[in-house]
């Protein structure tokens, strides 16, 4: 992989993640003005939640025609200003975070149509490799409590832009979900992790698996689709994976995508979350994993969260993992 760095006009960070060297960036001929990003943390009083209040983000970008898509290469409105990239990462210009904590782009390829299903190995490796790179480099940052990869595809799931991407969240704080994981961890007394991975891997909802890595649907699913890929050894992060760690990823995450895509010959909307470990304190505790889900409960329906998931926090799915996880097993 080749790294190179660059500044937009307004001065954000853009890096290039290469399979070839020799890559000479393009000067940005925006003439954007300083990004002036208005974030601010608040806490429920009743629960401790943190809610983060982004008043600049109501008048991003939304679903723009082809020719005017700001992760295509090279165009007017583009974010990337080199006429071709493998895999581009930027700063976001409506960052849900600033000062403590940032937000980056993930541009995964530079064809508008593309899917990371359909990528190569050799590009998902070259994902995974950024996703490794950027995690060490913010986990860096004073401040930074998580770092968090993932990535929202289709309108449903709420995206703004179709171009194929993901974002990297460095969290200021420790996220609510990993802080009972963490909770649940410890209570545990041992590799809460290494536990629930046995059991699945011993019943019957194992999706595929490699050396490395296993994707399951597990027991307790909260969405209608909803798979978990793990790592067979404990790992904290995208930066501690080893080579052939990340090789099996780059071949079993795409085609766990295209079975996903498969359940209704149609492409699946989808959440694709990467749960990392904390920078700091309990990074003994949490495991690396995917958690993919989808709110499509069947061709033309959606699960909607409503009363209970909404109101309470207290999750009813319609569809039995176990049926999931034989359709997805099957291909």
């Amino acid at each position: 992989m080749n790294v190179t760095r660059a500044r937009l006009s307004d001065g954000r960070e853009i890096v290039y993640y290469d399979e070839a060297p020799g890559r000479v960036p393009v000067p940005d001929p925006r003439g954007l003005p300083p990004a002036a990003a208005r974030c601010e943390i608040r806490h429920d009083p009743l629960t401790g939640d943190p809610v983060t209040i982004t008043a600049h983000r109501n008048a991003r970008t939304f679903l723009p025609p082809p020719d005017r898509c700001p992760l295509c290469p090279g165009g007017p409105a583009s974010e990337v200003p080199d006429p071709g990239y493998d895999v581009a990462v930027f700063e976001n210009r409506f960052p849900s975070f600033a000062g403590p904590g940032c937000c980056e782009v993930v541009c995964f390829t530079d064809e508008h149509g593309a899917s990371v299903a359909r990528l190569p190995a050799r590009r998902v490796r070259t994902i995974i490799d950024a996703w490794a790179d950027r995690t060490a480099a913010l986990s860096a940052l004073p401040g930074v409590a998580q770092v968090y990869p993932f990535e929202n595809r289709g309108v449903e799931i709420g995206v703004t832009l179709h171009h194929p991407h993901g974002q990297i969240y460095a969290y200021p704080y420790v996220t609510p979900r990993t802080g009972r994981m963490l909770d649940m961890a410890a209570r545990h007394g041992g590799d809460l992790f290494a536990g629930v991975l046995a059991a699945e891997r011993a019943g019957g909802r194992v999706v595929l698996h490699g050396e490395h890595w296993t994707a399951y649907v597990p027991a307790a699913a909260r969405w209608p689709v909803e798979v978990h890929l793990m790592p067979h050894r404990h790992v904290p992060d995208m930066a501690a994976l080893t080579a052939p760690e990340r090789d099996e990823l780059a071949v079993l995450y795409p085609d766990l995508l295209r079975r996903c895509d498969a359940l209704d010959d149609a492409p699946l909307p989808y959440v694709a979350a990467w749960h990392q470990a904390p920078v700091g304190e309990g990074r003994d505790l949490i495991r690396l994993h995917l958690q993919l889900f989808s709110i499509r409960r069947a061709p033309g329906k959606i699960k909607y969260l409503a009363g209970s998931e909404s109101g309470m926090a207290a999750w009813i799915n319609d569809v039995p993992p176990e049926d999931t996880a034989a359709r997805l097993a099957a291909g």
